[in-house]
């Protein structure tokens, strides 16, 4: 059955989603039965599309296709589910992602080459395509009905929480929306740093220049956070304008190019937040920031090592000012300082004055009780700064990972 695509494009009517976008949600049973797993996000035409992927060199089948679709730089459509990666599946998942996006062109009339795949779950499980295949006629047949947050929600694995930010933008006389929503608690790691992100406007922007800003923006937010240093097969981050405002495209000369991209920077880093908030298992989000160092790469190395380090995240879980962790981790960021001028502070509380204790432990424990942690660190060696979001490591983490696929 041919469902069609409704006409019903108008501008957005509240300050949370962007006009000319349907959505649509239903239950596969992909992984267990009981929740809406997969869903479909549609552009009422087409938008320009921008995206980033992940650096694994092992790709799920549907990154892969998205990874060749993306080089035309339109886009209409994205089917997502939850519960399985369709990742290491050969040829079969391959097949399996290329069948789904045409039962979706079969049933709305749009063309395949508009049509984005993305999942994320188990990997190495085939999709189980029985039941998929009705839940895609399913979708199809309740577009519009689903709202962002459903959507939000259907992509869910191990979050706990669905993850959606949006903000309004002033477009001359009319205001637009970008709104974005992802998921992801486990198996984060920079380059990309996020499992699923999708983000949307109907603010006309040139396709060359969202995909400029989308990686300036990426490069500050999804790829400065990290949980537990694990990168996924997976990670996607797609971005669609459809331009339903009316707008003349904003390029890099725009008035409006500024604005917009403070916008979007904003949704991204609070989307980043969200993700590190969630983390798997995790009580406390820790702020690493690195300051005073040579350049920039350098402030992002110690940072990360930092972030990523066992034992760092432990200390930070139990209250334990261990700072010599800290220095140690810096010690092997690979950096040039010297630890005779670090300082390292741990909420407000200087422990560390010139590479030695202020002894003001005591008073630092008491700070590690917050839920949100901040570690700065001045390497007193230039004027350049970085800063990396991550979260405490806890008993909880081994218990949902030892559990993931069962």
């Amino acid at each position: 059955m041919k469902t069609g695509l409704p006409h019903t494009v108008k501008k957005s009517q509240n300050n949370r989603m962007p006009g000319g976008f349907l959505f649509s949600t239903a239950e596969a049973a992909i992984k267990k039965p009981g929740r809406k797993d997969i869903a479909l996000i549609l552009s009422e035409g087409r938008s320009s599309i921008a995206g980033a992927f992940t650096t694994n060199s092992v790709k799920a089948a549907p990154v892969k296709i998205c990874m060749q679709k993306i080089k035309s730089g339109t886009g209409q459509a994205i089917i997502v589910n939850s519960g399985n990666a369709n990742a290491c599946t050969g040829k079969k998942g391959t097949k399996d992602a290329n069948d789904i996006i045409h039962l979706v062109s079969k049933y709305l009339g749009v063309n395949p080459s508009l049509i984005y795949i993305c999942s994320t779950g188990v990997i190495g499980t085939p999709m189980p395509m029985e039941r998929i295949v009705p839940a895609v006629q399913t979708l199809a047949e309740n577009i519009g009905k689903a709202s962002l947050s459903d959507i939000a929600q259907a992509i869910m694995t191990t979050d706990t929480f669905p993850k959606i930010v949006s903000r309004k933008v002033k477009i001359g006389r009319d205001s637009g929306i970008i709104s974005g929503i992802c998921k992801g608690a486990g198996m984060i790691a920079p380059k990309l740093a996020t499992m699923l992100c999708f983000i949307m406007t109907d603010i006309a922007v040139e396709q060359k220049t969202m995909k400029s800003m989308l990686k300036d923006s990426a490069r500050k937010s999804f790829n400065r956070i990290t949980i537990d240093g694990d990168m996924s097969t997976n990670d996607t981050l797609l971005m669609m304008s459809n331009g339903i405002l009316g707008n003349m495209p904003i390029t890099r000369r725009s008035e409006h190019f500024l604005p917009f991209k403070k916008a979007l920077d904003e949704v991204t880093c609070e989307l980043s937040r969200l993700i590190v908030k969630d983390g798997e298992g995790a009580t406390k989000l820790i702020e690493v920031l690195v300051k005073g160092a040579r350049n920039e790469s350098d402030a992002e190395k110690a940072a990360f090592a930092v972030a990523n380090s066992n034992l760092v995240k432990t200390a930070v879980y139990g209250n334990d000012a261990n700072w010599g962790r800290i220095m140690a981790a810096l010690g092997y960021s690979g950096i040039k300082f010297r630890e005779e001028k670090t300082d390292i502070l741990l909420g407000n509380i200087k422990v560390v004055k010139k590479g030695i204790s202020n002894n003001r432990d005591k008073e630092a424990s008491n700070a590690l009780r917050s839920k949100e942690v901040r570690i700065t660190i001045d390497l007193h060696s230039g004027n350049s700064s970085a800063k990396v979001l991550t979260c405490d490591l806890t008993e909880d983490y081994v218990r949902v990972n030892a559990e993931y696929k069962t």
